[in-house]
């Protein structure tokens, strides 16, 4: 120690490692909290202040979990439409079973996959539409950032024709190029659309959940949302050099594990 100070360290370092020390408690308190009410993820409590904050599901309301694994945002979908509610939940991932819900394994955007969910909703519309996926990570930002957004706009491809007049659908983003353009494709679809970060989202986290209310069919344009989102961005970024080619993939979620994000 030289003067009152660690030598090696300068004041930049040391408030890098209290802040990485100040986020690591608080992540330990959402999991401590999720462990302590009986949650499979912490990730369970974004929904939560996400409900407290817009209430995107009531009771009775039928609720479709995009992206389920490991449970415990549909958990809390169980907990908020009650017995007279119904929760379906895909994933590509095998979920253990939630009392109180449906849950397929499966690809979203798998037509088969989108059969079976039809048939498990009998023809029901549904209320609320909530997705926490992400993609699998390459470890090259633009590309999954990029595929990230498809990904997003393919569930609103698939979510939205079955969603009722004044529905609600949440999605996770990842802020980067395309979030806006993204962001007026939805638009016309709700009469209400929002991003929101959930204090039990990471602080150096980049996600964010839009937030999308009052479901407005007769106003939506007639193009899918994903073309329609390709087009804009395609039009933004004209030719630059540094435009990151999307390839259609498949509906891929982060392999969590219990009490993970």
């Amino acid at each position: 120690m030289v003067g009152g100070f660690l030598t090696g360290w300068t004041r930049e370092g040391m408030s890098a490692m209290a802040d990485h020390w100040v986020e690591n408690h608080r992540r330990d308190g959402w999991r401590r909290q999720a462990k302590a009410g009986g949650y499979r993820a912490r990730s369970a409590f974004k929904l939560k202040q996400i409900q407290s904050r817009f209430e995107v599901m009531r009771e009775g309301d039928v609720v479709l979990d995009v992206g389920c694994h490991p449970g415990g945002w549909t958990q809390v979908a169980v907990e908020t439409v009650g017995e007279s509610g119904i929760v379906v939940g895909v994933d590509l991932l095998a979920t253990q079973p939630v009392e109180g819900a449906t849950l397929l394994t499966g690809d979203v955007t798998d037509p088969l996959t989108q059969q079976r969910l039809l048939e498990v909703l009998k023809g029901r519309e549904v209320n609320a539409i909530v997705s926490d996926i992400s993609p699998d990570i390459s470890g090259n930002w633009d590309i999954d950032q990029s595929v990230a957004l498809d990904l997003v706009a393919m569930v609103f491809d698939f979510g939205l024709p079955r969603l009722a007049p004044g529905g609600a659908l949440v999605t996770k983003l990842f802020q980067g190029t395309g979030v806006e353009e993204l962001i007026e494709c939805v638009r016309p679809h709700f009469s209400k659309v929002r991003r929101f970060s959930p204090d039990a989202s990471r602080n150096s986290s980049s996600e964010v959940y839009l937030v999308c209310k009052n479901h407005t069919p007769w106003s939506a344009p007639s193009a899918t949302l994903s073309s329609r989102f390709e087009a804009s961005l395609s039009q933004r970024l004209d030719g630059a050099e540094d435009v990151v080619d999307s390839t259609p993939s498949g509906f891929r979620v982060v392999r969590r594990g219990p009490g993970q994000d």
